[in-house]
């Protein structure tokens, strides 16, 4: 699997489809708003940023983009920055010794689709890193095969 990598994952039939979008975490958020195109629930876009926090991307009513971050306390990332101040989700203060997961944002994200808030926290307070956590968010909605195919170097 790739340690920085943009996918799109939707629907497809009775299953979903993954694919990369880059395969880097450079990719601009407009780009990564544009993808979300599918059917619901979902589309969802994921960015796992050097493995080290992932953001997760898809619409709501209206076509509202809802975002959510695996660690709101790396404001000095690029795109972590741009995700938190464009949704306007709250940053965290830590410590510089506190390497825990800080989630932030949406954490009812994945609910419609299957993945309710209080296991998604689960996996994101777990010692795993960004790329795991994703690969667990995919295993529990079903498109773990499809994000692994989709990331493989």
């Amino acid at each position: 699997m790739l340690t920085s990598f943009a996918v799109h994952v939707a629907r497809s039939g009775t299953g979903w489809a993954a694919r990369l979008l880059a395969d880097d975490a450079a990719s601009e958020l407009p780009a990564l708003e544009a993808a979300l195109t599918g059917e619901w629930p979902g589309p969802f876009v994921f960015v796992v940023d050097s493995r080290l926090y992932f953001v997760a991307l898809t619409t709501g009513p209206g076509g509202m983009v809802r975002a959510m971050i695996s660690d709101g306390a790396l404001p000095e990332f690029l795109l972590a920055a741009e995700v938190m101040e464009r949704y306007g989700i709250e940053g965290v203060q830590v410590d510089a010794d506190d390497e825990s997961e800080h989630p932030a944002g949406d954490l009812d994200l994945f609910a419609d689709a299957g993945l309710p808030r209080a296991d998604l926290e689960q996996i994101l307070l777990a010692d795993l890193w960004a790329d795991e956590m994703v690969a667990e968010i995919a295993g529990r909605l079903g498109f773990a095969d499809e994000l692994a195919a989709a990331v493989a170097p």
